[in-house]
């Protein structure tokens, strides 16, 4: 089969992408960024075509899909309407996909990429896998029967999947476009969660613990109720190590070189699955102290003194333990953070929020509001420097005018934004070069 895929270089059509090339099909798509992004690495390694203008012609027989940024009056999406091709959502592109393996989901407000690159990890290293992650990667060996997919619920996408398991992290009000509260975001995991045949979740989640469970449920976390219960937990500077039980029997302690207390619950669901697909403890501690994370999660890189980190965070949450976690590696650093908000819905409802978590960091700057999928119209006035303003010390900056963070450029300087930092990033490292 012949596919376009609309909005390629987002990560998830670009991990979507490289999986329909992998099952044997055609594929080909368009995007507005001509400059280049981290995603295209594995469209390059296939020789998938990209596309940036309408000069170009598509065959009639093509499926074509799209990203949720490209609205239906987008030229390229009035192109493919009026060559009346045929038009798939994305979200039923990938869960025709999920259909044809044993789809282990990994869901929840946070933590599903690392999650999901764990269970890679993991199961690459032993009984093998295919696998769908919101960094940009994907793979399909037609060979193996697991699929593990990172399964966003972003405009209810996951309820088009077809899991045989289920992994759920933690449930949080995030997409207020979308869920009017906290209890329509829990409906709609309870949903998804009984689609499959066994669900792994986080105990210690009140949000989840809401969930009317129709089918095997297992429970991990601290507390004692749990069926798979964590503790001794040491968070470190060369990582986080914790010992596990199952009930009242030890399975083990384990390490792995991954940074705050969110990151061991993630490790937890990723072992629990791993044995339940028959993975030995032996083996799980093994592999772990390898693991490399994700893209964009915790990247680091050194220029001189300064140690440069990216990372997607979006959510006050996710900020608000992702700069902890910088702390428990670097306790004796200044830290700094670069933050570009996502969305003006976010923004607005979790205003305060934002600038509490911030506020983890010494010094805090931030851009102005980047979001490509949202009229700023249709939401309630929100800008970037009403941010600033509940933090005292905090400044404005943007891709042009980044260089002044050098000023604060001893010790470690985190960019974090699911927005495109890449050029922020780029910019203050080469005035930072210039500087050395």
């Amino acid at each position: 089969m012949k596919y376009y895929c609309i909005g390629i270089k987002g990560t998830g059509m670009s991990t979507l992408a490289q999986m329909l090339y992998d099952m044997g099909n055609e594929v080909s798509g368009y995007d507005d960024a001509k400059d280049y992004k981290f995603t295209q690495k594995g469209l390059e390694k296939r020789g998938i075509k990209i596309f940036y203008d309408g000069n170009h012609s598509i065959d009639k027989d093509t499926i074509v899909t799209a990203s949720r940024a490209f609205s239906d009056e987008h030229p390229e999406m009035k192109r493919v309407k009026e060559l009346g091709l045929t038009f798939k959502p994305y979200n039923e592109v990938v869960g025709e996909i999920t259909k044809e393996f044993d789809t282990i989901s990994v869901s929840g407000t946070h933590g599903k990429t690392t999650t999901t690159s764990l269970l890679k990890h993991l199961f690459e290293n032993t009984i093998g896998c295919n696998y769908f992650i919101g960094d940009g990667t994907g793979h399909i060996d037609m060979k193996n029967r697991l699929l593990v997919i990172e399964s966003d619920e972003f405009n209810r996408h996951f309820l088009a999947y077809h899991p045989k398991k289920v992994i759920i992290t933690c449930i949080e009000l995030e997409h207020t476009e979308i869920y009017k509260d906290i209890e329509d975001t829990i409906k709609t995991f309870e949903e998804f969660a009984n689609k499959a045949e066994t669900v792994i979740a986080n105990g210690d989640d009140l949000n989840i613990r809401k969930i009317n469970f129709k089918n095997k449920v297992v429970f991990y976390g601290e507390d004692e109720s749990n069926d798979y219960i964590i503790k001794d937990i040491k968070l470190e500077t060369t990582g986080s190590t914790f010992t596990l039980y199952k009930k009242d029997e030890l399975i083990d302690t384990f390490t792995v070189p991954l940074y705050g207390h969110h990151m061991v619950m993630n490790t937890v669901a990723s072992i629990i699955s791993a044995l339940d697909e028959g993975v030995s403890k032996e083996k799980i501690k093994e592999l772990l102290p390898t693991f490399k994370n994700a893209n964009r999660r915790f990247a680091e890189t050194k220029v001189g003194d300064t140690i440069i980190v990216d990372d997607y965070a979006h959510h006050p949450t996710e900020v608000k333990v992702t700069l902890e976690a910088i702390r428990q590696k670097y306790p004796d650093k200044k830290l700094t953070v670069v933050f570009r908000p996502n969305t003006y819905s976010r923004t607005s409802r979790f205003k305060k929020e934002f600038a509490d978590a911030l506020k983890v960091a010494d010094k805090v700057y931030l851009t102005p509001i980047k979001c490509d999928r949202e009229d700023p119209k249709d939401y309630p006035p929100i800008k970037s420097e009403d941010i600033i303003e509940l933090i005292p010390g905090s400044e404005l900056v943007d891709d042009d005018t980044v260089s002044k963070v050098l000023k604060d450029k001893d010790g470690v300087v985190a960019f974090m934004g699911c927005a495109t930092v890449s050029h922020l990033i780029e910019n203050f490292t080469k005035a930072l070069e210039n500087i050395e």
